[in-house]
């Protein structure tokens, strides 16, 4: 691979999480998973390493993530400092620092969670996004996407 065709690969796998942040933050849920691989996979960690859960596949994906958000709920997503390897014509590996906001519009009741722990209504979070990418018919798709945190703060 030559450093055009590299550059130009990273370049579209810097759009591929432009968009992915993009339809996060408009609720485009469907939009976001079909960034995704059929098999793609999304897996979010608390900061203390253990996993928050598992998302597997783009339907599962944009069903689990449109169900935590309502319509006037507020998503805000920024990420940075990315490192991206392009490994192959067809697959590469990036991470990039994040942060997201969250304040979820009121609700006639407190949301409580599984365990009757109180929902909250926002969250701060910092962290960062670990993506294994593949190249599937001249298209970037996310083949595994992990985010790792650093902090969230939570407001009731």
């Amino acid at each position: 691979m030559n450093d055009t065709d590299r550059l130009i690969a990273i370049e579209d796998i810097r759009r591929v999480m432009a968009r992915y942040v993009y339809n996060a933050d408009h609720h485009r849920f469907e939009d976001l998973a079909g960034l995704f691989t059929p098999d793609g996979t999304f897996t979010p960690y608390k900061p203390d390493g253990s996993m928050w859960m598992r998302m597997e596949g783009r339907e599962g994906i944009a069903t689990s993530i449109g169900s935590r958000n309502i319509p006037g709920d507020v998503l805000i997503h920024h990420l940075f400092s990315d490192e991206i390897d392009v490994e192959s014509e067809n697959t590469a590996r990036g991470t990039w620092a994040m942060e997201d906001i969250v304040n979820r519009v009121e609700r006639e009741e407190k949301a409580v969670g599984p365990d009757g722990a109180p929902v909250p209504m926002g969250m701060h979070g910092f962290g960062h996004y670990h993506g294994r990418f593949v190249k599937i018919a001249g298209t970037w798709y996310i083949a595994e996407l992990k985010q790792t945190r650093l902090r969230i703060d939570f407001t009731y």
